[in-house]
């Protein structure tokens, strides 16, 4: 394979193009490839455009049919059945990077890589996943789904980048943000255009006692206090898809000790359940335990075991295990008490 060549994930962004001379000025010859999810004709003009300025060869492959199946068809079935998906987790090893290795491989390229902020470390035969310099902008929550077979051939142009830093020295500084198939609209618009029944039902409290009325489960999500149909002092503690229903109570009841996840990505399990000193996230920024958890066999998955109780985990959400700053797997919650 061609040692000093790498495909690169390229939007035309700040990120990607900062990636690209990173490459460059170390002497790789940067084939950039965008990945054309939706049939955007602006934005692969734009990466056209970006990569011509560059001076980097530029290729764009269609995945809009596999990115409607596996990621947005998966956002909307997951909101269907009341959990909270999070669907870049799944994109990055199902789409994006899936994409590079295959671009890579068919054109005898040995290396791939992105604009993410994240790092890789290889210890004891394994490829982990790691925490960028940038603690603001770090991107490794959003990769745990990453395996070795991606690891070993990926380069991380952004490991040291501070974003501030990048976003200085450039003059176009716009960049996107949030789920990229919502186009700026709010998801449950998005959901109701795309035929989700959004249909009212009852708010009960732990009692089973109605004491409300919601507009669509879709509109909320574990942890939630404001809403139509939601007490004052009171927050989302339950879903139930089957009776479209809302269970809500006290903060307090939202504080979880075991977790259960499923669809696991997961680096050494030998490791996964020896160590002693695994954290987790179960959201990206926000509230997560501090403390060590304990790893157990569950069925198909983990239990997940935290002397400091999670606060307001939703079924459908990533939960990733750290070792300091390594990613050693995740999973995604399916259950918790």
């Amino acid at each position: 394979m061609t040692e000093r060549s790498v495909v690169l994930g390229f939007s035309g962004g700040i990120d990607s193009c900062a990636s690209a001379k990173w490459l460059m000025e170390r002497g790789y010859r940067v084939v950039a490839l965008t990945i054309d999810t939706m049939h955007d004709s602006s934005m692969v003009a734009h990466a056209k455009q970006r990569a011509e300025e560059l001076g980097v060869e530029w290729h764009v492959v269609d995945r809009a049919d596999r990115f409607r199946k596996e990621i947005i068809d998966y956002f909307i079935e997951s909101y269907r059945q009341g959990y909270t998906p999070a669907p870049c987790t799944r994109c990055n090893p199902m789409i994006k990077w899936h994409a590079l290795l295959e671009f890579a491989n068919e054109h005898n390229i040995r290396h791939i890589a992105t604009g993410h902020y994240f790092n890789i470390e290889q210890h004891n035969g394994h490829y982990y996943v790691a925490k960028g310099a940038d603690p603001a902008k770090d991107q490794s929550y959003y990769l745990w789904g990453l395996n070795d077979s991606i690891l070993s051939r990926a380069i991380t142009p952004m490991a040291s980048a501070i974003k501030s830093e990048i976003k200085a020295h450039v003059k176009d500084k716009s960049e996107s943000m949030g789920i990229c198939f919502l186009s700026g609209k709010h998801y449950t618009d998005f959901l109701h255009s795309e035929g989700l029944n959004l249909e009212r039902g009852c708010v009960k409290d732990i009692e089973g006692k109605i004491v409300g009325e919601h507009n669509g489960i879709a509109r909320y999500t574990i942890g939630q206090k404001r809403g139509a149909g939601i007490p004052e002092g009171m927050r989302v503690i339950g879903i139930n898809s089957e009776s479209n229903t809302l269970i809500v109570g006290k903060n307090e009841l939202l504080y979880k000790r075991q977790l259960y996840i499923k669809e696991c990505n997961i680096v050494d399990e030998n490791e996964l359940l020896t160590a002693t000193d695994i954290t987790i996230k179960i959201r990206g920024i926000g509230r997560n335990p501090e403390l060590p958890v304990k790893i157990s066999r569950h069925e198909r998955g983990y239990i997940v075991e935290c002397d400091d109780p999670a606060w307001a985990p939703a079924k459908g959400q990533p939960l990733v295990l750290y070792r300091n700053n390594l990613v050693i797997g995740g999973g995604i919650v399916v259950d918790f008490n």
